[in-house]
């Protein structure tokens, strides 16, 4: 009609609508491809407490230049964000990272948030959705990056302030004053021959040397296995539901144990009446002293998400029970000593068990028919818990 009319605006006009369309079909078409983005943790592992460096970088490698980009990450609630603001999402325990920034050609933006892990847990960072279109919001697109970055957080660790509990194996790699085995694999020295001594004790290179009969000497031991059984139920049965504080000091007892017994030389496992993802089967560690075991024990205690127990702690404890060497020492930690798990640990201990009870929270409880009892108060809030103490249990 400008043409026609010859009306020099109305072209001009028609010419700006025309250019204003094809920028919105360009950016329409291109304006997410070859878009990058890319999540970075500075550490895959932490422990309650620590810092680290969430770093998000997003790149454009095309001529195009985006003058908008909204970037939606989706991050675990449990992570504090020392700097930025998250937003909560309709999906549970998440909440929404949102970044509004605009790229140049072949640019590339990096972001830094420092965050603080005050949770334990198997943490997921990530889908994330990421939004661009015209500089005139005539059109918008979005895609979704699907790439994820997993975190574990383990529990707090905290020292121990407890009297020691015993062992009853006879042959092991702790050493003791009493004692009435002797372990054939540690040879603490040589002796002469005594009427009575064994043919296989006889160390004939020594004997060889002096020219007179000499006989090994073994160093005693007592019992070097652990089994810590972690009770994940918080509320009387048949109750369904959780006490926070409790199932947090029962983790952290669980993990403070653990260390302590490991630097002190014992073969330590762990167990747990709760199923354990993806594998779908209650936590279930045998005592070793592998350099991992540790990290293995952290890694379960980690997941403990609820007090969704798989079955009673009274029959797992039956069953795992089997499987540990007879001299092992029971160590079992839970909120809920019911009549049937105590009947459950008092015949271990007659048939020549050792076990040791530790109650989280709840009124003072006597000791029961010689079984060592402890327990640890819950009146201070567990992230506040600095030194756990297991205090003896009343007599």
């Amino acid at each position: 009609m400008g043409v026609i009319l010859n009306q020099i605006p109305m072209m001009l006009v028609a010419l700006l609508l025309l250019l204003v369309w094809g920028a919105t079909r360009l950016w329409e078409r291109y304006a997410l491809t070859r878009i990058e983005y890319h999540r970075h943790l500075s550490a895959k592992r932490a422990f309650f407490g620590e810092e680290l460096l969430l770093e998000l970088e997003v790149t454009n490698r095309k001529l195009l230049p985006l003058p908008w980009v909204e970037i939606d990450d989706e991050m675990p609630e449990d992570i504090t964000f020392l700097k930025g603001k998250t937003t909560s999402s309709h999906k549970t325990a998440r909440v929404h990272l949102t970044s509004l920034l605009s790229l140049g050609w072949y640019h590339r933006v990096k972001r830094r948030y420092p965050i603080c892990c005050d949770h334990r847990g198997h943490l997921t960072f990530g889908p994330a959705r990421i939004r661009s279109g015209d500089l005139f919001g005539f059109s918008r697109q979005e895609i979704e990056v699907n790439d994820v970055n997993r975190l574990i957080v383990y529990p707090k660790i905290v020292p121990l302030e407890q009297p020691s509990i015993p062992s009853k194996q006879p042959l092991g790699d702790i050493l003791t004053k009493r004692y009435i085995f002797q372990d054939p694999i540690l040879t603490m020295g040589v002796r002469d021959y005594h009427f009575g001594d064994s043919l296989k004790r006889i160390h004939w290179k020594t004997t060889a040397r002096l020219g007179k009969l000499q006989t090994k000497v073994y160093e005693p031991t007592t019992s070097v296995d652990m089994g810590i059984f972690l009770d994940v139920r918080t509320v009387k049965p048949p109750t369904w539901g959780m006490i926070q504080q409790r199932l947090e000091l029962g983790v952290m007892a669980a993990a403070s144990i653990a260390n302590h017994a490991m630097a002190a030389g014992y073969r330590v496992g762990l167990y747990a009446n709760q199923r354990r993802q993806p594998i779908g089967e209650p936590v279930r560690i045998p005592p070793s002293q592998h350099t991992e075991q540790m990290v293995n024990i952290l890694d379960a205690l980690a997941q403990i998400h609820s007090a969704a127990e798989s079955m009673p702690i009274s029959r797992f404890i039956s069953l795992e029970s089997r499987n540990l060497p007879w001299g092992s020492t029971l160590v079992l930690i839970t909120a809920m000593p019911t009549e049937t798990l105590l009947a459950t640990l008092l015949r271990m201990k007659r048939f020549g068990r050792r076990v040791a009870l530790v109650i989280i929270g709840g009124p003072e409880t006597p000791s029961l028919d010689g079984l060592p009892t402890y327990r640890i108060s819950d009146d201070v809030p567990w992230r506040e818990v600095e030194t756990l103490t297991l205090k003896v249990a009343m007599q």
